[in-house]
């Protein structure tokens, strides 16, 4: 596939060396001499401008191109470039570098195929570091609503019950369901929770601690502060 990366930096950079690394031919736009000569000594494909203007993208063959990622620090010139790249029928990928606020995913959602948000990604991949292995953020929804990954456990409470029997908090809900090393599906009631099975929930901050409880149960520190 043919990947157009608008931006060069920190996270422009690092998205091309991993495109590039599957085989996929690969362009960065950057405007900055420093940041367009690293580019080139690693070997990348740069054209140097301003990812902004059609004239410059023109050149970088969007009519050949499967989809763009708008990547630099600048919302604005990110939204003009995916606003350019729709008119060639390509993907568009949006970053957005702002305190994350609804109203802005809002704004820019219905013009782009998908907005990212790397700090906000790089937070959730560091939560789940620390929470471990039973435990896995998916996504957070919203700023009160998260997509969390359980495994059960040894320890688990609800070990060799069933998925009827499984009664989460009133703001939880389990939304797919996965035996050991298989892949997740929509959960069916006679399905027995077994070591090692994995259940997505949908859940309130609030009720999250509940939920570990009930799936996975009280380990490490939890259990030896009493919860604290």
């Amino acid at each position: 596939m043919r990947f157009v990366i608008v931006g060069a930096g920190r996270v422009g950079l690092r998205t091309a060396r991993v495109l590039d690394d599957g085989g996929h031919d690969v362009v960065l736009v950057e405007n900055d001499p420093t940041k367009v000569a690293r580019a080139r000594e690693e070997g990348h494909d740069v054209i140097e401008g301003d990812g902004a203007v059609e004239t410059i993208l023109d050149d970088a063959d969007l009519d050949r191109a499967d989809a763009l990622g708008a990547l630099t620090g600048d919302l604005n010139d990110n939204f003009v470039a995916c606003m350019i790249a729709k008119q060639f029928d390509c993907r568009t990928v949006m970053r957005i570098d702002e305190d994350y606020r609804e109203e802005i995913y809002r704004k820019y959602a219905g013009d782009v195929d998908e907005v990212i948000y790397p700090e906000r990604l790089g937070a959730i991949a560091a939560k789940n570091a620390l929470l471990g292995g039973n435990i896995r953020a998916v996504a957070d929804i919203d700023q009160n609503l998260q997509l969390v990954e359980f495994t059960i456990t040894e320890q688990s409470p609800m070990r060799g019950y069933s998925i009827s029997e499984l009664e989460l908090p009133a703001n939880a809900r389990l939304l797919a369901f996965g035996k050991r090393d298989e892949p997740l599906d929509l959960p069916g009631e006679d399905e027995t929770l077994d070591l090692g099975d994995h259940l997505v929930v949908l859940a309130d901050f609030d009720a999250l601690g509940d939920v570990r409880s009930i799936v996975v149960g009280e380990t490490g520190r939890a259990a030896t502060m009493g919860g604290a």
